[in-house]
């Protein structure tokens, strides 16, 4: 019985097999049926960037860096760059081969983004960098997209003339050959991730509404403020600041977020195109800069150069010092009404004035501080060994503990009070 099954099931697998061949070689689809699944060839500038910002499209598919229309040598990175192809006409340029969904993004919206994401105003280069090899070029595959890219370069022109720029220099020509770039370029930013997105961006975009640039900066012109230029596209570096070091950014200097064309009115010395770029102003007045991706730590410790100065709560805060006891800012602490003790530079909450206690040391004491917000590390400085606390937001210096000194046999974490801010309870 199991046999016969069986068999019957081969039969059956077969004619269905037989029925679907024939069906496949008896019908062929039509000459001008295209599919939905489409590619082209972008250069505008250098490759890094790009290649991150398409892939983050959503209807994208894949997005390859890589190098075309160029003749008479062998493409690679190490050639295109020789100083002395830097201006020769038959330099291969920097592209990325974008491989998209049609049905989820179309070529007019692929291209409406990449006019917006670049100056294609210049000729032959993109902000610093220069050379043939960072022209701006768009290389189709198909008619569609010549007669697309035509109609979208007509109205980009007319957008960017009413703002002031001069006329597109970006070619559109056939695509010939596209040639891989080398492994080391593939996915650049995800290998190096440390670092800033070129953003040569003109600010001109199709859409006003869907991208806001009328800003006042009024407000920065007083007092001390923290600038962060964002990218109008996808900057994976941008992603990755706000993510590991500005979401849980609680200060009181100001945090303002700006595109590079919303900068006006403010005197400033550092370049803007590189996102992210971190400015510190005060009065209006560029401070310090930092062009690209900082670190927490190296965040902390600029923004405490920059509010605190050359000061008794820098050098506790980043070289470990100890406030003097009876100091004044312990004087102001020691008998606050209820509140909380707040990171002096990140904002974050520390310590509860319900678990204070007099120690009569001289320094602020506590119980235990809010769950979660310092971290222990071992300290065997001058001779002694103890356990260092730090600010688990900013890494800040902030005392020690030590153990079975409190109240009924409770641990006493011993903490600086010019490395804290005070929020009295409403």
């Amino acid at each position: 019985m199991m046999k016969r099954f069986i068999y019957a099931s081969i039969l059956l697998i077969a004619s269905v097999s037989a029925w679907v061949a024939a069906q496949s070689t008896s019908v062929s689809p039509p000459k001008q049926a295209s599919s939905h699944i489409k590619t082209i060839v972008l250069g505008s500038g250098c490759f890094w960037g790009a290649e991150k910002r398409y892939e983050a499209m959503q209807g994208v598919l894949d997005a390859e860096s890589g190098y075309a229309d160029g003749t008479g040598f062998k493409a690679s990175y190490r050639a295109i760059t020789q100083a002395s192809r830097r201006f020769d006409e038959n330099n291969y340029a920097e592209v990325v081969k974008v491989t998209y969904n049609a049905n989820m993004l179309s070529t007019e919206q692929l291209l409406m983004h990449y006019f917006e994401s670049h100056d294609p105003t210049q000729k032959n280069r993109q902000g610093n960098d220069v050379g043939t090899q960072y022209r701006s070029i768009i290389l189709f595959s198909e008619q569609s997209q010549l007669d697309i890219a035509r109609s979208v370069t007509a109205q980009y022109q007319t957008l960017l003339s009413a703002a002031g720029f001069g006329e597109i220099q970006t070619n559109i020509i056939p695509l010939k050959a596209f040639y891989s770039a080398e492994e080391y370029h593939q996915n650049y930013l995800a290998k190096n991730p440390d670092g800033y997105c070129p953003d040569h961006s003109t600010g001109v975009v199709f859409k006003k509404e869907a991208k806001p640039n009328a800003i006042s900066n009024d407000a920065l012109q007083a007092g001390k403020h923290i600038i962060v230029i964002d990218s109008q596209n996808y900057c994976a570096y941008c992603e990755k600041l706000k993510k590991t070091v500005l979401n849980d950014y609680q200060g009181n200097i100001a945090l303002h977020f700006r595109y590079a064309n919303q900068l006006q009115g403010l005197d400033l010395k550092t370049p803007t195109w590189a996102t992210p770029t971190i400015i510190f102003i005060e009065q209006g007045k560029e401070v310090f800069a930092h062009q690209g991706i900082m670190s927490k730590p190296d965040f902390y410790r600029a923004l405490g150069a920059f509010k605190l100065g050359d000061t008794e709560a820098y050098k506790v805060a980043f070289n470990s010092a100890t406030d003097a006891p009876f100091c004044k800012q312990y004087d102001l602490f020691k008998n606050s009404g209820e509140g909380i003790f707040i990171d002096k530079l990140s904002g974050a909450a520390l310590f509860d004035t319900k678990d204070r206690f007099n120690s009569g040391t001289g320094w602020l004491s506590f119980k235990h501080p809010v769950a979660g917000s310092v971290t222990y590390h071992k300290d065997n400085s001058d001779g002694m060994r103890r356990t260092e606390l730090r600010s688990k937001t900013s890494g800040i210096h902030l005392g020690h503990v030590f153990k079975n000194e409190g109240p009924g046999g409770s641990d006493r974490y011993c903490i600086n009070a010019t490395v804290l801010d005070f929020i009295p309870k409403s």
